[in-house]
């Protein structure tokens, strides 16, 4: 007796789908008529909308399913479909390059957000906006600082360097104080989220609780074991 393996098997264009599936899509291409071929595509769409039903009436999850369709039946399915087939030429079609970023960052350490806030410091009018931007890209370069360095930084060091950024020198806010290092480093505490009581099991704790007092409650009590020390003279 010779086994059927997988392995020996057609390998599966859409493995997610399975092999049946693979296998209606195969017996599609030999229907002669068009109509009823159609009519045989849409009900196997039904059939592979099954296997995902939370997203079978989404109108792109309904396009995707046509797409892998035409796929699995390697873009020879001839067929009156709602949405656009699309052929293989596309399917091979090499994506674009992505354009990299060359802009050069002064201090690497503060970050392309730190240079933005600047540029920000630099075109607002409001002054009282102004004082409050430059305190938060204070805060957020010592923030940034200590990723780096985690021993310590001075504020100084922060007041040189937003001065250096600026391209001059920089009124900062009267009394202005950065925020502790141990402040910027603390991660947040996620809250302790109370976890709901389950009720049945709550109930049959209380219900064992109760019988035993009610056993503890019905057992006779025995007499205490006198002392012999205390017991009374023979007479």
């Amino acid at each position: 007796m010779e086994f059927d393996y997988n392995t020996q098997r057609k390998k599966l264009i859409q493995p997610e789908y399975g092999r049946n599936i693979q296998i209606m899509v195969d017996h599609l291409l030999t229907i002669q008529d068009r109509a009823e071929r159609t009519r045989a595509a849409k009900t196997v769409i039904d059939v592979m909308g099954n296997l995902y039903p939370h997203l079978r009436d989404v109108p792109d999850f309904r396009h995707k399913l046509w797409d892998h369709l035409a796929i699995m039946a390697n873009f020879q399915l001839d067929i009156d479909a709602p949405y656009p087939l699309p052929s293989i030429q596309k399917l091979q079609e090499k994506p674009s390059k992505l354009a990299y970023s060359n802009n050069r960052i002064r201090f690497r350490h503060y970050g392309k957000l730190t240079e933005k806030l600047i540029e920000a410091i630099r075109n607002e009018q409001d002054p009282d906006k102004r004082k409050a931007l430059i305190v938060l890209t204070a805060n957020h370069m010592k923030k940034s600082f200590l990723t780096w360095n985690k021993d310590t930084v001075e504020d100084e060091q922060i007041y040189k360097d937003i001065n250096t950024l600026y391209g001059g020198e920089l009124v900062l806010p009267e009394g202005m104080m950065l925020s502790a290092s141990k402040d910027l480093l603390q991660k947040k505490i996620k809250p302790v989220i109370n976890k709901p009581v389950n009720k049945q099991f709550q109930k049959k704790n209380n219900n064992k609780q109760f019988h035993k007092k009610q056993q503890n409650q019905q057992k006779p009590q025995q007499p205490k074991p006198q002392n012999k020390n205390n017991a009374p003279a023979p007479k």
